[in-house]
């Protein structure tokens, strides 16, 4: 007779693989699903009666960097409380190995500035215990998780490591460092990586260094890449992610066509990302990853799709970097910025900057954070002289004060030291646009950011919302087509090996929720929480509907409440 662990009764099978919906049991052993329908062959030790509820496979989130905070948080929140069972890291090119000893301190400070995680935090909830990537994925397998993740190469780790940080920045490879780079990337794939990564935004970089000089990869020579994508077409296995901005120009894409030519491997482009009004920039993204498909390649877009705004003092905002008067004026610490912000040519830089880029780029001028104009005045801490500001655009104030709105955005800045709140407003709210993205068979939903930008930024809640907003309000896709997109084709596309459909012999990831009550909570922009090491705090969105989550066969979370299991892997290859 056989026995179970976890018998899954009456619920409602949305397995992933787009067949339609059926209701049927499930039943769980040693990690793995067992069973599927028809009659249990024993008894089981756990039941869980999903009458009324969607039982479905866990969610793969791609572009993550949850790379410090795995060591502290193991389930990856926000993403975790939102069913994702399984992560990537290493998204852009960035993480923390390999790493020289006496480098650790500055590629901590590369994440705090381009990633924004607080360097408290880091210090604290973090511990340097390798040195090269065999050493480091051997950390992160001892490490408890409560997700399942895979590991990429970050490329800008990867060069600063052969070439010394300067190097990296200022020249390209010689013949013996791209061969140390790609002797290295053969061991770290032998060790267990999934492939490489990098972020590609050029000189002005949206997300700049510790000193506001672009990443290494921002600036680095199509051949050095190159030279990296052949290491994964001599092994015919791996994945690559590249990171480029929205607006890309026809160089930029046959570059990514090149590496996907050249590595014969599938390139995770990131990101597409729809605006509310104007379908043409998503449209001709869509039109351009069909070209690749049809000449072969496989190429993939992975969209954007967090309906919520920013709020963000700019204090720790850096996501606008992209320019360099603002890039200036952001960059040091709190007592620089202070000084910077009050310097009238730095000040009238800005505006000259703010001015020519609405004459410019007036239709897609958006860029991170909304339009300038229209960012709200949310918080003046604790200034009473203030309070009249709240709830107004810095368009308004500007206008009653003869100013321009950034001079508005500064001088509230410099009055509550740097403490002001901006809130943008809703910037992709446009269900038939998001629907258009999905029409296409070769788009991934996701950009998380999970980990990143967290205190102005909660991007982890995106699989709830697409289920609650999109599938179950908006009626714009399926349901057998949204746990497609979220779990097996970004299974596919990133390298994980039996996730992301329920079926007999894989690994017993699951969701259980009812459709009905999800939601994101709080609904936009999120609340404070002071829940990081080194006393740090985090914009968090919880949510609401889940029964149960399940990673490997273990309930790690139950009606929204961590159970304290830690039965995560570090999958090796993507398998394990």
């Amino acid at each position: 007779m056989v026995s179970y662990d976890i018998h899954i009764k009456n619920g409602t099978i949305v397995d992933g693989t787009r067949v339609p919906r059926f209701r049927a049991d499930v039943w769980i052993k040693d990690g793995k699903v067992a069973q599927i329908g028809g009659r249990a062959k024993g008894p089981s030790e756990q039941v869980i009666d999903a009458d009324g509820l969607i039982v479905a496979p866990g969610f793969v989130d791609l572009h993550t960097h949850y790379d410090a905070q795995i060591r502290w948080d193991p389930y990856c929140t926000i993403s975790g409380w939102h069913g994702v069972t399984s992560v990537v890291l290493g998204n852009c090119g960035f993480g923390f190995a390999p790493v020289r000893p006496d480098f650790q301190e500055r590629s901590i400070l590369t994440m705090v500035r381009t990633e924004a995680i607080p360097y408290a935090s880091i210090k604290q909830g973090m511990i340097f215990d390798w040195e090269t990537i065999p050493e480091y994925l051997d950390s992160l397998d001892r490490a408890p998780l409560g997700v399942n993740c895979i590991q990429y190469m970050p490329t800008a780790s990867l060069m600063t490591y052969v070439m010394g940080l300067e190097a990296a920045k200022t020249r390209v490879a010689t013949d013996a460092e791209r061969k140390e780079m790609q002797r290295l990337l053969h061991e770290g794939m032998d060790a267990g990586l999934s492939g490489f990564s990098i972020q590609r935004l050029g000189h002005n970089s949206t997300q700049a260094d510790y000193d506001g000089s672009p990443m290494v990869t921002d600036t680095m020579c199509d051949e050095d890449i190159l030279a990296l994508a052949e290491v994964l077409a001599e092994r015919d296995e791996g994945f690559i992610q590249i990171t480029q901005a929205t607006g890309q120009i026809k160089a930029d894409l046959a570059f990514v066509e090149k590496l996907a030519e050249v590595s014969g491997r599938p390139v995770i482009h990131n990101a597409i990302a729809p605006t509310r009004r104007n379908p043409d920039p998503h449209r001709k993204s869509l039109a351009w990853l069909q070209r690749c498909w049809d000449k072969g390649l496989q190429v993939y877009g992975q969209c954007g799709l967090n309906r919520a705004g920013f709020a963000f003092t700019l204090e720790h905002w850096n996501l606008y970097d992209f320019s360099k008067p603002w890039r200036d004026v952001t960059v040091g610490t709190f007592e620089e910025k202070m000084v910077k912000m009050a310097d009238p040519e730095l000040r009238a830089a800005i505006v000259a900057a703010e001015v020519e880029k609405v004459a410019r780029y007036r239709p897609l001028r958006a860029g991170v954070g909304g339009p300038l104009e229209n960012l709200v005045v949310q918080a003046v801490d604790r200034h009473p002289e203030l309070q009249q500001y709240l709830g107004r655009s810095l368009k308004e104030i500007a206008q009653e004060q003869g100013c321009h709105p950034a001079e508005v955005m500064l001088d509230l800045s410099l009055q509550t030291d740097l403490k002001a709140e901006f809130l943008g407003p809703d910037k992709g709210s446009n269900a038939d646009f998001m629907k258009e993205l999905f029409d296409s068979p070769y788009t991934l939903p996701g950009v998380s950011d999970g980990g990143a930008h967290a205190k102005f930024f909660t991007g982890g809640a995106w699989t709830t919302d697409i289920l609650s907003w999109l599938v179950r309000d908006e009626k714009k896709f399926t349901l057998e087509e949204a746990h497609y997109r979220m779990s097996a084709l970004a299974s596919h596309a990133a390298g994980f090996r039996d996730r992301g459909v329920l079926r007999e012999g894989a690994a017993a990831d699951i969701v259980i929720y009812e459709l009905e009550e999800l939601d994101v909570d709080p609904k936009w922009i999120g609340e404070i929480a002071h829940d990081l090491p080194g006393d740090e705090w985090r914009r968090v969105q919880r949510a609401k509907g889940y029964n149960k989550i399940m990673v490997n066969g273990q309930v790690t979370f139950d009606e929204g409440v961590c159970t304290g299991l830690t039965p995560g892997r570090l999958l090796r290859h993507g398998r394990g």
